[in-house]
């Protein structure tokens, strides 16, 4: 007999529904479709483990990794996995979430179960986790709901006068119960819908200073003026004294305003507007590099604004998430205004995620994005608490555009809107000559926040910075007692927004 553990993966999924059948026999619905554990194994491989006998498939662990202060020891197993779309896994979180263990009822006899728990506990060691937490069945509590309470059931469970498949089992396992969750699992009759919280903590744990958990997040906003620039080096230097500024202030991120390199169009100025921003876009993995070495040079995570690029033929309005520890996220305009369309032929980018950073989970969108609610509310199900907007307008009324819609966002998602854009005029470049901005940040409108939810706003029309301080602690209370709870009270029964 051979047995191998090793990371689940989606060509397992056929093989896993029968085992999962097999496991749960009075729970044929309970089944997980491949769209979740593609999810899984594309957003946290490590922590889908399987193990094989002979080759078949015969036991399954699936977890998540959360920042368990979000959620706390009153939660469903719906709230924390995000509504079953683990938009609540992030890789900065501190607690390793057990959201399944299955083992065939064929080889239950071999221990598999304690294996899978054991190689769960190493992975936590690994990562540096202060704990696992789970929400436990306890499958023959039917049996006894009419005498005992679910409280009693497993204190008789603990002094071993009951035995419970479940429950017993993570108790041998060093699992200590801390309470038992109400309505934990709707489908679950055998447990009357009780759920015993369990935690195993991880005594190699040790918790470092990192930005990741700090709840207070510094912002710095470029107002950026358009200026004529000899060359690409006079355009460097004037990003630097930004980044310069902002790291003196111990900002944890820069927002640099849309297409604010386009004053280097200038000396393409004799061609057509689509060939000058191509041209243009030949620069843009030269800067893009030169900007994630600032962010790395001065300890600070900086959105690029957003930059032409040229790929297969066509013209992307992209922007770089360039993390301080030189990692590069990307992100390409989704919806392109009818002005790109007409004098750039610009085309729309098709990806819609959250970046995960050392601050938390973060969201991009470019201008006109943030005018289409149904995006920012895709990315705030993701589990996003900041949204950067870098735009460009050339008119007040572009930008009230821009303004409102930011604000609106803030408040219909329960997150910070962070907007920057250019300002001044700029003669000599085609359809850039003149601009209207004024950056600001806008928060939910309710008592922790500013009464006009307005928590910072620079000087319209002058080169400027704004360096703004959020706390993501209010964002989470917010969540859970503000006077209107937006996000929780959506009647998902009636409609919801798909990421097609």
């Amino acid at each position: 007999m051979q047995i191998d553990a090793r990371n689940l993966s989606v060509d397992d999924h056929e093989e896993l529904v029968k085992t999962m059948k097999r496991a749960y026999p009075t729970m044929s619905d309970y089944i997980w479709p491949k769209k979740s554990i593609e999810k899984l194994t594309k957003i946290f491989p490590q922590g889908q483990i399987c193990i094989t006998v002979d080759g078949k498939l015969a036991a399954v662990a699936l977890s998540i990794i959360v920042n368990y202060d979000d959620f706390g020891d009153d939660h469903t197993y719906k709230d924390i996995t995000g509504n079953y779309s683990f938009s609540t896994h992030t890789n900065s979180g501190n607690v390793l979430y057990g959201i399944e263990v299955f083992v065939d009822p064929e080889y239950r006899e071999l221990r598999l179960g304690r294996r899978l728990y054991d190689l769960r506990k190493e992975l936590c060691e690994q990562l540096n986790l202060r704990a696992i937490v789970l929400g436990g069945r306890i499958p023959h509590y039917h049996k006894y709901s009419d005498e005992l309470s679910a409280r009693d059931y497993i204190r008789k469970v603990r002094d071993k006068e009951i035995y419970d498949p479940v429950l017993s089992f993570q108790l041998s396992n060093n699992f200590l119960p801390i309470k038992v969750l109400k309505k934990y699992l709707l489908e679950d009759e055998s447990s009357k819908e009780n759920a015993v919280l369990l935690q195993w903590n991880n005594i190699y744990y040790s918790k470092q200073p990192n930005t990741m958990q700090d709840s207070v997040i510094r912002l710095g906003l470029v107002q950026w003026q358009m200026r004529q620039f000899k060359d690409i080096h006079a355009f460097y230097e004037q990003v630097e004294f930004f980044v310069n500024v902002m790291g003196d202030y111990k900002a944890d991120f820069v927002l640099f305003p849309e297409l604010f390199n386009t004053p280097l169009l200038a000396p393409f100025n004799h061609l057509s507007e689509r060939d000058s921003m191509i041209e243009l876009a030949k620069l843009t993995d030269d800067i893009r590099t030169k900007i994630s070495e600032l962010a790395i040079s001065y300890n600070v995570n900086i959105i690029s604004g957003s930059m032409p690029f040229y790929d297969d033929n066509d013209l992307y309005n992209i922007s770089y998430m360039m993390h301080r520890d030189g990692r590069i996220d990307e992100y390409r305009k989704i919806h392109i205004t009818p002005n790109e369309k007409k004098y750039y032929g610009m085309k729309g980018g098709s990806e819609i995620k959250v970046f995960d950073t050392d601050c938390g989970k973060v969201g991009l969108v470019i201008c006109y994005d943030v005018e289409f609610p149904e995006l920012p509310r895709i990315l705030a199900d993701q589990g996003m608490k900041i949204l950067f907007v870098p735009y460009l307008t050339d008119t007040q009324n572009a930008y009230m555009r821009v303004r409102h819609c930011a604000a609106a966002r803030a408040i219909e998602n329960e997150c910070y809107v962070a907007i920057a854009g250019c300002v001044g005029n700029l003669p000599g470049v085609n359809n850039m000559d003149i601009q209207f901005g004024q950056a600001a940040v806008f928060t939910p409108s309710d008592f922790a926040f500013p009464s006009n939810a307005v928590k910072g706003e620079a000087t319209p029309n002058t080169e400027m910075t704004l360096i703004v301080d959020v706390d993501l602690n209010l964002l989470k209370d917010l969540h859970h007692n503000g006077s209107v709870q937006i996000l929780k009270d959506r009647r998902t029964d009636l409609y919801e927004i798909n990421y097609k």
